[in-house]
């Protein structure tokens, strides 16, 4: 492992109450080798130190994943940070490419300091590194953001966008409580070749929508929810080419470990449960899906 990768993490999750942060044991490895499209390694899951705490580090991460058939991870970023890291990553480890990106809840901070365009600046000057393979995540964000943040939410997403096209690369959409704007936005400004809509969370009409217009639908944990039948709906009429899956990364573990750790060697419990839901094998799906990722990301080699 390169020396550029920090020993430490970029930063800690909070526990948010949840008990048992402990990784969950590996699942059966997928017969057929997927990828992980978007997950946030440089985030340590809890305490690094402390009772049940478990911090792995990157090349504990990816030779887990790689145990059970995950080939490698796209890891995302969100601010100037953890932008560095991922290319870092992905310079040292030919398992990992990066996707930099300010996060749409980070734009407006930048924004507020007056820094915005630096950090902008950055994003453009990373992402013509080689193992960066997308702008992401950007999007907006109407959950957590309001007025008058959406204002450099609109400013910074359209800025990235202008960044993926520059450099010929994908773009990963963060999209929560925003589709109409989103959606609006990419049909005004265009949308670059290669979009994907990491951790869909509209609906059939809107995967439909985003179908139709070429994008990609990345498919996490949330779907194997109770109360997700809208993404399974979604998943059910979005065409085999534009499915990719991942994580998230510690976020969206999905059932039945809801609440402990995610990381990327549990994509096999998600890709399975979507491939039951469409009635597939899951060797077929996962097949679709590798071809898929690389088609969007290009070689990890």
């Amino acid at each position: 492992m390169s020396d550029a990768i920090p020993e430490t993490y970029v930063r800690e999750r909070a526990t948010d109450g949840r008990k048992d942060l402990r990784y969950p044991p590996l699942p059966d490895p997928l017969a057929v080798p997927v990828y992980d499209n978007h997950c946030h390694l440089e985030i340590a899951d809890g305490p690094s130190t402390g009772s049940g705490a478990q911090g792995l580090t990157l090349a504990e991460q990816l030779d887990r994943a790689q145990a059970v058939g995950i080939l490698g991870v796209v890891q995302a970023s969100g601010d100037i940070e953890s932008s560095r890291w991922a290319v870092a990553a992905a310079e040292a480890d030919p398992r990992v490419l990066a996707a930099v990106a300010i996060h749409p809840n980070d734009a407006p901070t930048y924004a507020a300091a007056g820094r915005l365009d630096e950090a902008i600046a950055v994003v453009d000057e990373l992402a013509a590194r080689p193992r960066t393979r997308a702008i992401g995540e950007t999007g907006l964000d109407y959950f957590r953001t309001e007025e008058p943040g959406r204002a450099a939410q609109h400013a910074s997403f359209e800025a990235h966008i202008a960044l993926a096209k520059k450099h010929g690369i994908a773009m990963q959409i963060h999209d929560r409580d925003a589709h109409d704007d989103v959606l609006s936005t990419l049909q005004r400004v265009g949308a670059p070749e290669r979009t994907v809509f990491h951790c869909f969370s509209g609906d059939a009409a809107m995967a439909r929508i985003c179908a139709e217009a070429g994008y990609y639908l990345s498919f996490a944990g949330n779907v194997t929810f109770k109360n997700a039948q809208n993404l399974r709906d979604a998943l059910a009429v979005t065409p085999r080419e534009r499915i990719l899956v991942e994580t998230d990364a510690p976020f969206l573990t999905p059932v039945p470990l809801r609440g402990r750790p995610n990381a990327p060697y549990l994509i096999p419990l998600t890709l399975r449960f979507m491939a039951a839901e469409l009635g597939l094998d899951a060797d077929e799906l996962g097949a679709q899906i590798a071809a898929n990722t690389l088609e969007v990301y290009g070689s990890f080699a």
